[in-house]
Parts: structure tokens; sequence; C-alpha cells
């Protein structure tokens, strides 16, 4: 026999004080109720162990609602159960015999004091529990104490009249047992296992729910094996004590209840979430509503199943929130019954149910993922809009699930060909090229054989064909690649806008590889010179660009042919080309401005996980924008967000640039450990090798290699014309070899490289190239006209958009100043440089403006410029509005200025504050005025 738990001391109590009532004459009804599990049939032992002992006779019945065959049945095994009635012969169709059993008892009853005992009343026969009842109108001046127990849990299914329902409330004595608490189940498994750990006890209470019958057979189960935790999965346990008293439990509630009950095992099933789901505006669908929907019952009653089932300990909420059943391994319990097939139809009803309510395309959908083929409108859409959210929203993995869960509805061939290509690209995204690929190719082919028959094919397989090259290119197959875009321009010579792009990503991704680059280029300029106006804008914007790189146009006559062709109609799929193009070359031409309006343009029209060839562009050119503005804290910032998530495909360009940077700030070390890990991990990228060797060579220059620096610049130098790249704008590397050839004492080399510089830099005719130039030709002319030449370089970097060139053209100038004796006006340049390169945190010109400075004689160190005094007119209004609150757009709309022009000033108000959140701004301003 059991020993009841402490929480059951009250009823044993009763039971025992009312059994002594009994032995005095004076009989009565105790029910005893309470939920499944709570141990009404461990108190009703032991009320029946203590009558025994106290010399009354017991008579019991366990009621089992498969046990009677007839009416009276579970009376007359209550009173066969005695000795003297075991060859009882009466009739229970017999009108009388109700009344013959009642005499019987009654007779039997005034020797001895009497305990009748029926557990779980509630599964007795009706007539029998009429019987009962009317036992207990006449038992009060009897030495007779009925017992029952009743079932008392709540239910989804109506509940039915109780044995109490028409009984005066004199004639009963009612006693609910609580669920177990915290404390008592943790005294049971304690006492069971005394040498267990906390946090396996732990877990043992909360898997057996506040129900002491699940908790014994969980201890039962588990036998001597104290692990650190409970299994989560009923497969773990023997010899199944704990599954069996799970269904024990389910098979005493109503069938409504049985599914209301595995339908959230199933929902809950791998954690997923019912009361999170947005079912409209603020606003939750409850899980009640939702398990009603599945299930079709009534949501009040399951709304109160929901409430009891918390209450006594079998379902609780998460820490956010989310109902749940009280541990894993109660809900496997409950869901070892449910097959998949009835699993698969409880998501859908679940899809549907939220569908019908207003939830998220995301609700709908994940339920969806767990459900076999709907085939409707609403399952369709809910997929797209869940696969098309997570993708923006950059969580790929959930994307790519719910678009290989569309695949599995019955689409036509074209949606498919659709849903292909976007998979596709997002399992290449993902790393997963071996499941990309097939994918990618499956959709060319269906585009192919839709040809005769759908007028959209002819777009869609250019599409897959350039996410295909894309995906090519990236493993480096560009060949294949490259091969693979012309075969199919071949396809479409019908539709030129179609073929244009198809040569133009062949162009682009053959870009990255210099032994497919010359050919890539060579068809579009033979289509454009054999078949004018045959190459559609985005080929021609290349052609653009590759003669700026080639030194054949200025960046005037450059970006006036690429506006023509922004201007001009243009096929939607040929946009990124010719955005993307127009943007890498506005770079170069010193159109910031204009640059950062056409990547926002390009940027918006493709997701990061689209497999396009002008992604690659579009990265760099980010990359590439960010430098050209001079600000080292900028381009290290934009370095340390793209380095704290996926590699993009401008990573090399990126690389190059915080590498430069750094060693610009001071950071020689730090550079030269960038410098390595991007060695060992480099790729074929001819482009971006070559911007890398750049890099690398500033960073030897820096570390005192002025021979190994140079060896890197001329390598650079010798790998662009095979490129065939003269225009000084992607790399300086000239000006670099020049420095390093002055070092070692190379001046008649550095010399021509600089006149060779110089050349090249008045075609393209910018400020910033030709004022570099210039400035390298005067550090190694030297003299009265180095110094005509150093007047020219600053006097045009002034107007250029990037400061750093302008403090290395001051540094030269006050440099030939001292030369040509005219100290005075060399201390002030070099201290309008030193201040300068301070303000932009360019800590090696600044060192070498001061050096430069110390040479001269001058006796003033250069102060630090820094603090509020430090700040210009703009940057302390700017910072003023920051200050207010005021958001970057707000500052740019009110000053008319871009920006970007916002985020300098900030950025260097920063710098000159010591300070790295916009939060800290008012403290340091007003801290100031007190002063």
């Amino acid at each position: 026999m059991s020993v009841p738990a402490r929480e059951h001391q009250d009823a044993v109590a009763l039971l025992a004080a009312e059994a002594g009532r009994a032995r005095g004459g004076a009989g009565r009804l105790v029910l005893l109720r309470g939920a499944t599990g709570t141990g009404r049939t461990t108190v009703l032992e032991r009320a029946m162990a203590d009558a025994a002992g106290h010399g009354m006779r017991v008579l019991n019945v366990h009621c089992c609602g498969t046990d009677h065959p007839g009416p009276l049945s579970t009376v007359l095994q209550l009173l066969c159960s005695a000795p003297e009635f075991v060859d009882l012969a009466v009739d229970p169709e017999e009108p009388d015999s109700a009344e013959t059993l009642w005499r019987l008892l009654r007779g039997y009853a005034v020797s001895t004091p009497l305990l009748l005992a029926v557990d779980d009343v509630h599964l007795a026969d009706p007539a029998s529990r009429h019987w009962l009842a009317l036992a207990a109108r006449r038992i009060e001046r009897l030495p007779v104490l009925l017992v029952v127990t009743e079932r008392s849990q709540y239910d989804v299914d109506l509940p039915s009249p109780g044995i109490t329902h028409a009984l005066p409330p004199a004639l009963i004595r009612t006693h609910t047992l609580p669920p177990l608490t915290r404390n008592s189940g943790v005294e049971m498994v304690s006492s069971a296992r005394p040498d267990a750990s906390p946090g396996w006890v732990g877990d043992c209470v909360r898997a057996g729910a506040a129900s002491p019958l699940l908790l014994r057979a969980l201890l039962e189960d588990l036998g001597g094996d104290a692990a650190e935790t409970v299994p989560e999965v009923c497969a773990a346990l023997y010899p199944g004590a704990y599954p069996a008293a799970v269904r024990w439990w389910l098979d005493n509630a109503g069938p409504l209840t049985r599914e209301v009950a595995r339908a959230l095992a199933v929902l809950d099933e791998r954690g997923r979430d019912l009361t999170g789901v947005h079912a409209g505006v603020g606003e939750h669908l409850d899980p009640a509503g939702l398990l009603a929907g599945v299930t079709g019952a009534d949501p009040a009653r399951v709304l109160g199943w929901v409430t009891a089932m918390t209450r006594l300990g079998l379902l609780r909420p998460d820490a956010t929130g989310r109902l749940r059943y009280a541990h894993p391994l109660l809900r496997d319990a409950v869901l070892m019954a449910v097959p998949e097939q009835r699993r698969q139809a409880v998501h859908r009803a679940a899809a549907e149910t939220l569908s019908r309510r207003g939830a998220t395309s995301e609700a709908v959908a994940r339920q969806l993922l767990q459900a076999d083929a709907v085939g409707t409108p609403w399952a369709l859409g809910a997929l797209a809009g869940a696969a098309a959210l997570t993708q923006r929203d950059g969580r790929l993995d959930a994307a790519r699930a719910f678009l290989r869960r569309t695949l599995a509805e019955p689409i036509s061939l074209g949606h498919r060909q659709r849903l292909l290509v976007d998979l596709g690209s997002l399992e290449y995204a993902g790393g997963r090229a071996a499941t990309a690929l097939p994918r990618l190719a499956d959709a060319l082919r269906l585009a192919e054989e839709l040809l005769p028959s759908d007028a959209g094919a002819a777009r869609a397989g250019v599409r897959a064909a350039v996410a295909l090259g894309t995906a090519l290119a990236g493993l480096e197959r560009t060949v294949t690649s490259v091969e693979l875009l012309t075969d199919v321009s071949g396809h479409v010579e019908d539709r030129p806008e179609l073929a244009d792009v198809l040569l133009s990503a062949a162009a682009v991704l053959g870009d990255r590889d210099d032994s497919v680059r010359p050919r890539a280029h060579a068809w579009l300029r033979a289509l454009e010179e054999r078949q004018p106006g045959r190459v559609g804008a985005a080929g021609r914007a290349l052609l653009v660009r590759h003669a700026a790189l080639t030194g054949r146009v200025s960046a005037q006559e450059a970006m006036e042919r690429l506006r023509t062709l922004l201007a001009e109609p243009s096929d939607a799929s040929a946009e990124p080309f010719l955005v993307g193009t127009a943007a890498a070359v506005a770079v170069w031409a010193d159109q910031l401005d204009e640059a950062e309006r056409l990547l926002e343009s390009g940027l918006s029209a493709q997701s990061p996980a689209s497999l396009h060839p002008m992604l690659d562009v579009l990265a760099e050119v980010r990359a590439d924008l960010v430098a050209a503005r001079g600000d080292l804290t900028a381009v290290l910032a934009t370095d340390e967000v793209r380095s704290g998530g996926a590699r993009d495909a401008g990573a090399l360009a990126g690389d190059a640039h915080a590498i430069v940077a750094l060693v610009e700030a001071g950071r020689v070390e730090e550079a030269a450990r960038r410098a390595w890990a991007v060695s060992a991990g480099s790729t074929r990228d001819a482009w971006g090798q070559f911007r890398f060797r750049y890099a690398k060579g500033v960073l030897r220059m820096a570390e005192g290699d002025p021979a190994g620096a140079l060896h890197d610049f001329l390598e650079c130098g010798r790998r662009l014309p095979v490129r065939e790249t003269v225009c000084p704008v992607v790399a300086p590397w000239r000006i670099a070899a020049i420095e390093a050839h002055l070092a070692l004492g190379n001046r008649p080399e550095a010399l021509a490289l600089a006149e060779e510089e110089v050349r090249l830099a008045r075609i393209w005719d910018t400020p910033r190239t030709t004022g570099r130039a210039l400035n390298a030709l005067a550090a190694v002319t030297g003299g009265r006209r180095g110094l005509t030449l150093a007047d020219q370089a600053v006097a045009l970097l002034r107007a250029a958009p990037a400061e750093t060139e302008l403090v290395a053209a001051l540094i030269t100038r006050g440099r030939l100043l001292v030369a040509t004796g005219d100290a005075g006006a060399a201390r002030h340049c070099l201290r309008d440089a030193a201040e300068l390169a301070e303000r932009l945190g360019a800590v090696r010109l600044r060192r070498q403006a001061e050096q430069a400075l110390r040479d001269s004689g001058a006796r003033r160190p250069v102060t630090a410029r820094t603090g509020v005094p430090a700040l210009t007119a703009s940057e302390r209004h700017v910072a003023g509005l920051a200050a207010d609150g005021r958001t970057n757009g707000e500052i740019a709309a009110m000053l008319h200025v871009a920006r970007r022009t916002v985020e300098t000033h900030l950025t260097s108000t920063y710098r000159k504050l010591g300070i790295q959140k916009r939060v800290e701004l008012r403290r340091v301003l007003e801290g100031q005025r007190g002063v």
C-alpha cells in the first residue's frame, strides 16, 4: 500500500474521524474528489486499512467502465467482496432487486460497523450510482460509512452529473484532493533516491507534473538510475510505467479532451509557439482558440481545460509565456498514440485556423512545414509570404525551409521553375553549393521546356542562367560559367534585351579571372562594332567602364556617357548591371554623392541572398566609396560590421581598404595580422588580388621594408596591364612605388613612374588623381619646380573629397619650403597638415608632419586638437543638433547637406571628444558650457 503524500493527510484525518463516527452508529457518505492521478485510490486504501484495524468490516469495489454487463453490477461486486454474499442470488432485472440488496446490507451492518469503499464511482453503472445515492439517505442512523471516490477533473467534454447531485448537503462530507506541491514532489523523489542531485530531482518533479500517479510511475521506470537529467522521450524508459500512467490519464478523460490534449502535444512538438502567434495588429491568437479550431471543440471549454491543466501542473508557461507541457517527457508520452498522419492533419488544421483568423503568413507557414501538401491558394500565399519575410530579415535557414515546403505543393511548372531559382540561390548563400547547383540546373531545364508554351519562359531562363553562372564563378569555375551564359544568349537572339543581360553577366563574371576576362569583353566590343545598337544599355555601360580603365576616356566623358545610358529606357533585368557599373565609375570619378545614390538603388533591388553578378560589384563599390571619402574611422567601422557577419563578394576589396586604413591609423601590428589572415584564405579573384597586393605593400612600407614594399607595388603594376588597366583610379600603385624607390635611393626610377602617373592622371582628369600625381612628381623633382608642382597639387586636392591626400601634399610642400629656405611658411603648412591629420585620425601622416616640423627647426610642438575647442563651427552645430535628439536624416534636411556629410562631422566629433556613443554628446557638450 502506498503512503499518502503530505497534501493528503487532511483527507486521511477526515476519513478516520468519519469512521469513528460510524462506529458510534452515525453513518455518512464521504465523497473523495480529485483529478486523475492525484491519489484518490491511495487515500481510500489507507482509510480501509485504518478501518479494519479498528474492527470495522470492509467491503470494497473498484469500478471500471467496461466491467458492468448489466444494472447493479457495481453493487453486486461490492457486496460479493464479503464471504457471506459470495453465493448471493439476486436477479438485478427484478423490480425489487435494489430493495432486496439494501435489506441484505442493512442486516449485515447490524452486528458490526461497516465501511463501504467504492473507488471511481463515476465509472459505475447508472443503477448502482442510484442505489448508492439512496443508501446515503438511509445510513444516517446505521454504523455504516460509505466512502466513494470520484474523478473531478475539468474536461472539454461536457460533464455528467455526479453521484451527489441530488443529495442534500447535510448527508455528505466532500473533500477534494489538491495536486502535489513542488516541495512534496521533491520529498517523494528524494526519499526514493537519496543520492540524486538537485537537478535530477527537479527534473523528475517537472516530469511528474504534480501528479503522484505519474511521479511514482516515473520513479519505477528510472529504477536505480539517477542520471544528470530525466529522458525527454519515452523510448528511454523501461518497463514503461510512466507512458502507461499517461495513457491511463488520457483514457479517463473524454474523447474530445483526448483530442485536445494530443493536438496540444503535436503543436508543442519541438518547442513550437502557441501563444506568441500574431493573429492581427497588436493581437495574439490564444492557445485555446487555436486548439478549438484544430479539434472543433467549444473554445470556452478548451480554455477551461487549459486553465485547469495549468492549475494542476500538467501544463505550464515557459519563460516567454508560451504554453507547454510540464516536461518534454510528458508531451512525448501524450504523443505516443498519435500516428504521423494524424500529426500532419493537426498541423494542417492549425495552419487553416491561423489563416482564417488573420495570423501572420509566417505563423501559418510554420504549421504547414509539418503538414502534407494542401494545394490551396491560402497555403501557397502563406508560404510565399513567410519566405519573403524571413529572407528580408536575413533568416535564411527559415526562408529555405519555407521554399522547400512550397515545392511539395501541387504547383505549375512555371511556379516551380521560379522557386527552384530562389531556393538554389538561398542554398548557395548558405554554403550548400552541392544542392544549389542541381536546383539551378533544373530551373534552367524547366525554362527551356516551357519555352514553346510560356511567354515568360525566356526571361525565367535568363534569370536561372545568370544565377547558375554566378554560382559556378563563385566556385572558381569561371570558364564554365561564361560558356554557359554565352551559350544561353544564343538561344535568345530574338530578344536582344535578354541577350544583353547574359553577355553583361558573362563580362562581369569573367572580369574576376584573367584567363577569361579578355574574351568576355571582346565579345561585347566585337558585337558592338559589328552591329551598332545590338548591345544594350548594360553592355554599353560595361564598355564605358572598360574604356575608363584602359585610359581612353576622361572621368567627365565617362560619367556623361553613363548618365545618358541611365536616362534611356532599359529592361528591368539589365538595370542592376547598368546601375552597378555607373556607381563604380562614379566613385573613380569622385562623384561620391551620385555614387552613393546609385549604390543604394542597386542594393535595394537585390536581396543579400540573391545569386547575381552585380552583388559582387556593389559590395566592392560600397567598400571603395567609404574609402574614397578618406574617413579612416568610417572605413574601419564598415569593416567591423562586414566582418561580423558572412563575408560578402567584395570581401577582398574590403580587406585591402581595412589594411590600408589600419596602417594610416597607426595600428600596424593589427594590419599585419589582418594581412596574414587574408593571405591564408585568399581566392583566385584576380581583381581583388592586385588590390590586396597593393595594401600588402603599404603595410610593408610602414614596417620599414621598402624593398619588400616595392616588390609588391611593382607586382601590382605588372598584373594590371594584363587586365588592360592603366588608369590610376583603382589602386595608386605608382604613387606608392615612388615613395619606396626614394627610400631606396632609386631617384631615376621614381621620376619615370611619377611622369607616367601624371600623364595618365591628366587623361582621367580628376582633382584627386591629378593632385596626388603632381604631389608625387614634386617629391621626386624637388627644388623650385618641385615646389611649384606641390602648390598645384595642394590647390587641386583642396577640391578633392579625400582629405588624407591633401595632408600628404601639405607635407610635401612643407618639406620643399624648408629646402628652399622659407622655414616660416613651411611650419605653417606643416602645422596645417598635422592638425588635419589629427582630425582625420591619420596617425601615420600626423607623425610624418610632426617629424617634418622638427626637421624645420620648429620649437613649438603640435598640440593635439581634442575636446570641444577642437570642433569646427560645422561640427559643433551638427553635434548640438544630434545631442538634442535629431536623427542624421533630420539634421541633413535642416542644414541642406548630404546625410553623409552629417555622418562625417559626427565621426570627427566623436574622435575629438573621445566618445563612442551618441548619447554621450549632451554630457560632454554641457560639461564644456559649465566650465
